[in-house]
């Protein structure tokens, strides 16, 4: 668990990043970004061993070299994701649009304009802030369940962010998933993140790199007692800078089985997508999480 110091200077530079950066243009920003990042790793021992772990699991046909360039790549990305969430800060529907290509829109829009809401899962692939972003300028009303962050003032900026383009932004608690389900009735979008392994909220564990992984469930379940479409969307970086939005066809909806074997088949059917997009894209993922850290013969699995 981190220090509060270290949480501390890490929220204190971030808002730094994020003041400095959304008054600056893309082309310098990107660059110092990256740089800011590379050195904070050379510190982050702990974070440095993670990633080449967790790549070992995910690729073990890749040299140690090849991991290592794995590594640097995803510092480079998140050195330039961080100058973009500067930069939405201040960015206009336009100049969203202008980086922004969508594949696949039809899959939230046709449904959203019958009435009908849609279950968008997505992981923390690409710049997942300009995804949502990107929804919000397409006019698709979205609705996203977050984790608050521990800091309040950074809690406060990020959450201002989300809203920027129309967003309704939910804190995950006991009543996330009423206001979710009430979203859904009101013919929006609900965005979840399914990546990351949260043992404080409801899981299953499915194939994930071959290995079995906690995943949120909540994505499926809510699709299920919703009866709506279940939809994977994804955004990644080009090499131009630019971003492609990708949201592919409803996922199949399993028919056979329990409740609780429903939502399993429905997860895994999403990780097995988050798994193909961080397999196309590498670098763009989040490879310090501790995605393996639950497994099914711990206590949460009990």
């Amino acid at each position: 668990m981190a220090s509060p110091r270290r949480d501390g200077i890490f929220y204190g530079l971030l808002g730094s990043v994020l003041w400095v950066g959304g008054r600056l243009p893309l082309a310098l920003t990107r660059p110092v970004c990256r740089r800011l990042v590379r050195a904070g790793l050379r510190f982050a021992a702990r974070d440095r061993t993670r990633m080449a772990e967790h790549l070992a699991i995910a690729f073990p046909e890749l040299d140690e070299s090849q991991r290592r360039r794995l590594v640097k790549g995803c510092a480079d990305h998140f050195g330039d994701m961080f100058a973009e969430v500067a930069w939405l800060r201040r960015a206009g529907a336009e100049d969203v649009r202008r980086m922004v290509d969508f594949e696949g829109l039809k899959h939230l829009a046709r449904p959203v304009e019958k009435g009908r809401g849609v279950v968008l899962a997505t992981g923390h692939a690409g710049n997942w802030e300009l995804l949502n972003a990107a929804v919000g300028i397409s006019q698709i009303p979205m609705s996203i369940a977050v984790r608050e962050l521990k800091s309040p003032r950074m809690d406060e900026i990020i959450t201002s962010l989300r809203a920027r383009f129309g967003t309704e932004v939910i804190p995950r608690g006991a009543s996330a998933g009423k206001k979710l389900l009430e979203a859904l009735g009101r013919g929006r979008v609900v965005g979840l993140l399914i990546d990351q392994d949260i043992p404080t909220i409801p899981g299953v564990f499915v194939p994930f790199f071959g290995r079995p992984a906690w995943t949120p469930s909540g994505a499926a379940m809510i699709a299920l007692r919703a009866g709506c479409d279940l939809v994977p969307g994804f955004i990644h970086r080009r090499p131009d800078g630019s971003h492609l939005v990708k949201f592919e066809a409803p996922l199949p909806v399993p028919s056979e089985g329990s409740l609780e074997d429903r939502v399993w088949a429905l997860t895994a059917a999403v990780a097995a997508r988050t798994e193909w997009q961080i397999r196309a894209w590498p670098e763009q993922w989040v490879w310090m999480h501790r995605r393996w850290r639950t497994q099914p013969d711990s206590d949460r699995a009990s």
